[in-house]
């Protein structure tokens, strides 16, 4: 993605662990085996502590190739053999034994290391699958469905764990724009499953029902259906943190709410309906500066409704010309630095106003990436600004 290796969405993903160099071998070859030799000879002659290099083989197995491994095992073989022709052992029986062992040392660090690479060989390629298959799923942005557009960067975590928490849609209906951004509780292929299955409802769902309120009913039923489905395969129950919104130009008093488009009267604002469903709340940035957005109580995450009597309630507000709203998952505000402290995201996000909504996309994800350069959990951030 921005500032280190590409993905599809423009963003950057944390480098991944570099491998043991040759030279960087070489010299952890050298320096043990002099480092060995060395004490030995310094402490007590009769202590032979050159048979403590029958587990380098084994030391490189967990960080280096196979041929590297090899090598030490190769390498520690000749110190050993070495080392019983010029201080031979009190019998050949005892050099034999000293040589077996770190010939069989050797060989087994040589399959483990292998064992090592298949595993993680595998692993990278159900990662490069799920990034694939999710991003396969996940609209590019920036997605332009008047009256606004919807810009911003995804950016899974690859390195740590499978992909699959976080997720998002724009569907532009008869009804307006409609927006999804959510969360998914956990991580993998399961967390990913649960988030297709939110995604794939509220596609549906977005162009059938007229109300917001109707949206996420269906999109909370989609998921109820999921978790009785999983918890049938043996997997957990998950629910969604979720803020659906959407857009439609604001009328003059009295105009016809059903009206077309063409011709109707537009006051010059774009009217938002919003239900949130347990996720982290919205910013706005306009001339004025940085506020949190007014979206009344919090209702609980999707999965979750029959837990709860009270029905979901919509809260509407204007979104003005100059006005852009600040949507994002908690890979943002649970960044962490080398001390622990989070990202200031109210502080920081108050700095970039003015921007457009790619370059406030892209500047709020390099900052976050100065602040804790180590990224910890998916992110996904949505920047909705008029198109008028």
């Amino acid at each position: 993605m921005l500032g280190g290796r590409k993905t599809a969405w423009g963003g950057a993903s944390p480098a991944r662990r570099r491998p043991l160099t040759n030279v960087q071998l070489l010299l952890l070859l050298c320096g043990s085996t002099g480092l060995v030799i060395g004490l030995g000879t310094a402490l007590d002659p009769e202590a032979r502590l050159t048979s403590l290099l029958i587990f380098l083989p084994a030391l490189v197995a967990g960080i280096g190739g196979l041929g590297q491994t090899s090598l030490s095992a190769g390498w520690a073989l000749l110190v050993m053999i070495g080392s019983v022709t010029v201080r031979p052992e009190p019998t050949v029986a005892d050099s034999v034994v000293i040589l077996a062992l770190t010939a069989v040392f050797g060989g087994g660090a040589i399959y483990a290391c292998r064992v090592r690479l298949d595993r993680e060989a595998e692993i990278a390629r159900l990662r490069y699958t799920a990034t694939a298959l999710q991003q396969q799923v996940l609209r590019p942005l920036p997605q332009v469905a008047e009256p606004v557009q919807v810009d911003g960067v995804y950016e899974p975590v690859t390195e740590d764990r499978l992909v699959g928490g976080d997720i998002y849609d724009v569907a532009d209906t008869s009804h307006g724009t409609r927006v999804l951004i959510g969360d998914v509780q956990g991580k993998g292929l399961a967390a990913l499953s649960t988030g297709l299955a939110v995604i794939g409802a509220f596609r549906e769902a977005a162009q059938r029902e007229p109300t917001l309120v109707g949206v996420v009913d269906a999109i909370d039923a989609a998921t109820t259906r999921h978790n009785v489905d999983a918890v049938h395969g043996g997997q957990p129950e998950r629910f969604v943190t979720a803020l659906v919104l959407g857009f439609r130009t604001a009328r003059e008093p009295g105009t016809d709410a059903g009206e077309p488009a063409g011709g109707r009267p537009w006051t010059g604002e774009v009217e938002v309906t919003a239900i949130d469903c347990g996720h982290l709340p919205a910013y706005a940035l306009d001339r004025r500066g940085l506020h949190r957005v007014d979206l009344g109580e919090s209702g609980v995450p999707l999965g979750l409704a029959d837990l709860v009597a009270e029905p979901r309630r919509e809260r509407r507000f204007p979104l003005p010309q100059d006005t852009t709203l600040v949507l994002y998952t908690d890979g943002l505000t649970e960044a962490r630095n080398a001390e622990g402290a989070f990202y200031p995201l109210e502080n920081r996000l108050a700095l970039f106003g003015g921007l457009t909504p790619r370059s406030l996309a892209n500047a709020l994800l390099q900052d976050v990436r100065a602040f804790a350069p180590r990224q910890q959990d998916d992110l996904a951030i949505l920047v909705v600004h008029q198109t008028w």
